[in-house]
């Protein structure tokens, strides 16, 4: 029987990561490069199976985004499968931009350094 998947909305997203919950981008790098919250960090749907062990929320369940959620859905229910407490973005980055969360886009000189997906912060 597949995973229950929770949905939280942008705004209890950004609640819960201004509480220390870390948010993961599973869309593919070139997604990434066009626009992605500076907060998250990149971790490709394509890549999952490799780096699922990286997704880790800390003491709240990881928040996963994508595009528009679709994606992200199916990569929460992976994880609570294997064990990791995670939630859905709903409406992904579509949602996120339209409630006006802040982005880092391509050719923004705050983007580059982030660009690559790195960690924000350490374990």
């Amino acid at each position: 029987m597949p995973a229950e998947v929770q949905d939280i909305d942008v705004a209890e997203a950004r609640r819960r990561i201004a509480a220390g919950a870390r948010l993961f981008d599973v869309r593919e790098q070139g997604e990434w490069d066009e626009v992605h919250a500076p907060e998250a960090t990149l971790v490709p749907m394509s890549e999952l199976v490799a780096r699922w062990k990286e997704i880790d929320g800390g003491d709240e369940p990881a928040i996963v985004v994508c595009h528009s959620g679709g994606r992200s859905a199916r990569v929460v229910a992976a994880l609570e499968q294997s064990g990791v407490p995670a939630v859905n973005l709903v409406g992904g980055m579509v949602a996120w931009e339209q409630s006006g969360a802040p982005v880092v886009r391509a050719g923004e000189p705050d983007g580059a350094d982030d660009a690559q997906g790195e960690p924000r912060h350490e374990h």
